[in-house]
């Protein structure tokens, strides 16, 4: 069995670290797994780059090319929109001309891809949503507007009142295309997005299933946290809230604000709060406790040493999928605070291995993040938080899960001919 992973990036963004790790589980269970991207920061040789001259020239230029239609709408927000409207991505013919019995689709926006070139994969395609953008007309994330459950228009996210507006017309061009495509099966990565991929238009007569990222747990794994304090340099007679900045500023989906609200209502004392990401707008804020600030982590090492050494991570997300840093910090033992939404629940048992605040509820974050900080019995919820990811979301596992997809679409493949 040959599978073709297709991402935009390999091991950069959530995306792409997830969509990586998947392609080396199915590689450790005997799988004959590549990667085709976009841009590739790796050194393995089994990821490939697109290799097309015109789309080589242009390949810096693309993801900035595809936003033009969007720079139009000036009372747009800052959550991401992408129309995909690029052609001359030469990515179908070298997808086309492989050996891969299956190509899995995973993020394939940033100018990546044509929504039209699609369909013209001449292989069964399995789609991994990481975001809602596969479904709506342009967003990835929707801001509970609802509206890919008939038809995008008006787009809040743009800031339009125009029904016809530009997320109409790339959700009439889904349409189009997604009803050219035989042999699609879509995968909800949580729970949440195999329900709200049901409900969608584009995706009604479609397969859609449940199967979530992988994780390798002895990459993360749990350090002695006086280890991985000394480490990282943070005091070791603290109580230490963790949090991940990336964007926080500038993507109101990520909760920031929401999150400096909580903070300043925790009643816990000898507190310090650790930032890690590459947000450098929100270094000089105050939120009523000492900050360290510890800037981007390369490397699943680095990250597994700033997860052991917290007693608690919160994760204020408005809307999300299946929580990269959820998964990672508990998989390292630390307990996660975040709000009862999207696919959070997916990872988190309330009161067991974290806190499940009520949305939007800050004063109710506050209180998870007490409870964590304060729990009689902190080596339990640790102990819980490991478990619960070695139970779920081990690589080898979840790897076995894809790969007897695999063979359902397959013999659906072989049925219908």
């Amino acid at each position: 069995m040959k599978i073709l992973i297709v991402n935009t990036y390999d091991i950069h963004g959530g995306a792409g670290r997830a969509a990586y790790r998947l392609h080396n589980a199915l590689q450790s269970i005997g799988i004959e797994s590549q990667m085709l991207v976009h841009s590739k920061t790796s050194d393995d040789p089994t990821v490939l780059v697109l290799q097309d001259p015109i789309y080589n020239s242009l390949r810096k230029y693309r993801q900035k090319l595809d936003t033009l239609p969007v720079d139009y709408y000036r009372k747009k927000t800052k959550n991401l929109f992408s129309p995909a409207w690029l052609p001359f991505s030469g990515i179908i013919p070298q997808i086309n001309a492989s050996d891969a019995d299956i190509v899995h689709l995973h993020w394939i926006s940033g100018g990546m891809l044509r929504i039209e070139d699609i369909s013209r994969i001449k292989k069964p395609i399995v789609w991994s949503l990481h975001d809602m953008w596969a479904f709506t007309g342009g967003c990835h994330y929707d801001c509970e507007c609802g509206k890919y459950i008939l038809h995008c228009g008006a787009c809040p996210v743009l800031g339009s009142k125009k029904r016809k507006d530009l997320s109409y017309r790339v959700f009439e061009r889904k349409i189009k295309t997604f009803g050219k495509i035989p042999n699609l099966t879509v995968v909800g990565l949580s729970r949440w997005l195999e329900e709200c991929a049901k409900n969608s238009v584009l995706f009604a007569k479609k397969s859609i299933v449940n199967l979530p990222n992988p994780i390798d747990t002895q990459a993360f794994k749990p350090l002695e946290r006086h280890i991985a304090r000394d480490l990282l340099d943070l005091p070791v007679d603290k109580k230490l809230v963790l949090f991940w900045a990336d964007n926080s500023a500038g993507d109101s989906r990520k909760g920031f604000t929401e999150l400096s609200d909580a903070i300043r209502q925790i009643k816990s004392e000898n507190v310090e709060l650790v930032m890690f990401g590459s947000d450098h707008r929100i270094n000089n804020l105050y939120m009523g406790f000492p900050t360290h600030q510890l800037g981007y982590l390369p490397g699943d090492h680095l990250l597994r040493n700033v997860y052991s050494a917290a007693d608690v991570m919160v994760v204020p997300s408005l809307q999300e999928n299946l929580s990269n840093t959820i998964m990672e910090s508990l998989s390292c033992g630390t307990p996660v605070v975040s709000f009862y939404i999207g696919g959070n629940s997916d990872l988190i048992e309330h009161q067991t291995n974290g806190f499940l605040a009520k949305p939007f509820d800050t004063a109710d974050l506050a209180e998870g993040i007490d409870w964590v900080l304060n729990h009689p019995a902190s080596q339990e919820l640790s102990k819980n938080a490991r478990q619960s990811v070695m139970e779920n979301f081990e690589a080898i596992h979840v790897a076995r899960q894809y790969q007897d997809l695999y063979k359902m679409v397959l013999e659906d493949k072989d049925q219908k001919q």
